[in-house]
């Protein structure tokens, strides 16, 4: 359907369109002027009563932090510009500035023993252990209301997501290559939180009872089946060479006497209340024709 608008009408609604948006926008520029002037009013006025009371109010300007830790500065619910503060001696305001500490060092936690269902429908019990640090302090301050809490219960979802995906013998076999793929995980979703996830260990994989004995019996039968298999080829290597040594002795006469001599005297060697008589060689050929 169409509706006819008079030009001086169409004209008139967009000027009053711009007007209402300048107005808007100028309204937004002095609602920032007046909230600038407020704070450049405040700052002076802390900073007369810091000279005002000097020198009892450096006990609350001056403030320390240790080399492992970094100040973040709000002053009046502003974030400062510039870095976090630190290591060492900075400056605050009094009433207007407000400050948090982050500690930098690498910091570890122990994540729950998760009941999982592994892709072979087998129920495990996994615990972990995390170690991580705070690569921007300023960023884990603004970005996340507790970056601890958040990376200790990302850590538990994680474990529990990437285990679903592995069979038990993979989960068992493959420690070193799920902790790798957990801590590139997490790394990366708390990037955006100033964390930086250095390492994940898998602590312990508990198996249910039944399942450890079945896992128990299993291993006794394939150790039992490889000793069996290494005893008949033992039998059969020794079979083998007791061939050939007949062989030998088949070939020469000698080689019969020598090894008839050397059983005398190996029986001689005992002490033993019975006496043998050799016999020759050779008599014992004649009766055995």
């Amino acid at each position: 359907m169409f509706t006819y608008t008079h030009p001086v009408r169409l004209h008139f609604r967009r000027w009053k369109w711009e007007l209402w948006r300048h107005g808007r926008s100028c309204g937004a520029e002095d609602d920032g002027t007046a909230n600038n002037i407020c704070i450049m009013a405040l700052m002076a006025i802390s900073y007369m009563v810091v000279f005002c009371t000097l020198p009892f109010s450096l006990c609350f300007i001056i403030k320390v932090v240790q080399e492992y830790e970094r100040a973040v500065i709000f002053r009046m619910g502003r974030l400062l510009p510039g870095p976090a503060k630190g290591p060492g001696v900075f400056f605050i305001l009094p009433c207007i500035d407000t400050f948090r500490t982050v500690d930098l060092r690498t910091v570890s936690f122990d994540v729950p023993p998760q009941e999982i269902l592994s892709k072979d429908s087998v129920t495990i019990a996994v615990d972990a252990v995390v170690y991580s640090r705070v690569s921007n302090p300023t960023i884990s301050i603004t970005n996340v209301e507790n970056y601890k809490r958040s990376t200790e219960l990302l850590a538990q979802t994680t474990l529990r997501n990437i285990l679903g995906t592995k069979s038990l013998g993979e989960i068992l076999s493959d420690r070193e290559q799920i902790s790798h793929s957990i801590q590139s995980i997490l790394d990366e979703a708390t990037d955006p939180w100033g964390v930086k996830v250095e390492r994940v260990e898998v602590k312990d994989v508990r198996l249910p009872v039944q399942l450890q004995r079945a896992m128990a019996a299993e291993a006794e039968a394939s150790r039992e089946a490889r000793a069996k298999v290494i005893a008949a080829e033992g039998e059969r290597n020794a079979s083998r060479a007791l061939k050939e040594a007949a062989d030998v002795i088949a070939e020469s006469p000698s080689a019969l006497q020598l090894r008839y001599l050397q059983t005398l005297s190996a029986i001689s060697a005992e002490k033993n209340s019975t006496i043998i008589f050799p016999l020759p060689i050779e008599m014992m050929a004649q009766w055995t024709k």
